[in-house]
């Protein structure tokens, strides 16, 4: 059995005590594929220096988190670019919009968007969309750029049946993590009315644990957790949603 985790912060200093035995661990226990958004320029090597720790299992994204999007985007753009020209990435992301933590940076973070997926396409490459109280402003710049050439996947999904079936509808996957499984986080009602064909896993760790380890770091081996969450709602083997998800990040990643 494997599973991907198609979102995993795993060079954050959050692992710095254990980072090769908590990948490790995972490994063995089945999660076997780890890709990895980029933040801004200074993740970068951190990122790289991952990559050659775990050739196999470590596969990276390039872009500019819509966080870190501030007065230096264009040149922090300049240097996503750079990279891209020089080596092969996977993806675009994390990139989109976040209005939770800074309203006054939206009218930026739109063009810093807009950019990053013409970006993609110009690669022919997934974008991956961080979305924090943002879906309209989301989904007006997809609206405005869907071609055959858009795809990818709308991490940390946590909207309405509607909303998913609108991304869906712009050739997205969706990223289900550690929310499936809280008691009030919304998506349990209604997840497995959407076909498994359009879901991948995803942990964001070290963020969004699971339960029984929620408000934890959260770690790869708990994306078990939410594939165990999965199967029971959709009545299926834990073996049929880790391949099917696998499947699935293949899809949109190529590898």
């Amino acid at each position: 059995m494997i599973i991907t985790d198609t979102h995993t912060h795993l060079y954050s200093d959050a692992f710095d005590a254990d980072r090769k035995e908590i990948i490790q661990k995972a490994i063995q226990h089945g999660v076997k594929r780890f890709f990895i958004p980029a933040i801004d320029s200074e993740t970068t090597q951190n990122m790289y220096d991952l990559e050659s720790t775990f050739p196999d299992h470590i596969f990276l994204m390039m872009g500019l988190h819509p966080t870190h999007v501030k007065e230096n985007y264009l040149e922090e753009l300049k240097l996503v670019e750079e990279e891209l020209s020089k080596r092969e990435f996977f993806a675009i992301g994390e990139i989109g919009i976040d209005l939770y933590w800074d309203k006054s940076t939206l009218e930026i973070q739109q063009d810093a968007f807009r950019k990053q997926i013409q970006l993609a396409k110009k690669y022919k490459l997934p974008i991956v969309i961080h979305c924090r109280e943002a879906f309209d402003e989301i989904f007006e710049i997809l609206e405005e750029e869907k071609d055959e050439n858009l795809f990818g996947i709308f991490h940390c999904f946590t909207g309405t049946k509607e909303q998913a079936e609108k991304a869906i509808a712009y050739n997205m996957k969706l990223g289900i993590g550690g929310v499936v499984t809280f008691k009030n986080g919304g998506l349990n009602k209604f997840i497995h009315e959407i076909p498994l064909t359009h879901i991948v896993l995803e942990t964001d760790a070290p963020y969004l644990a699971p339960t029984p380890y929620r408000g934890k770091r959260n770690e790869p081996i708990y994306l078990l957790k939410v594939a165990e969450k999965l199967a029971e709602l959709y009545q299926v083997p834990l073996e049929k949603i880790a391949e099917v998800t696998t499947s699935n990040s293949k899809e949109v990643f190529g590898k």
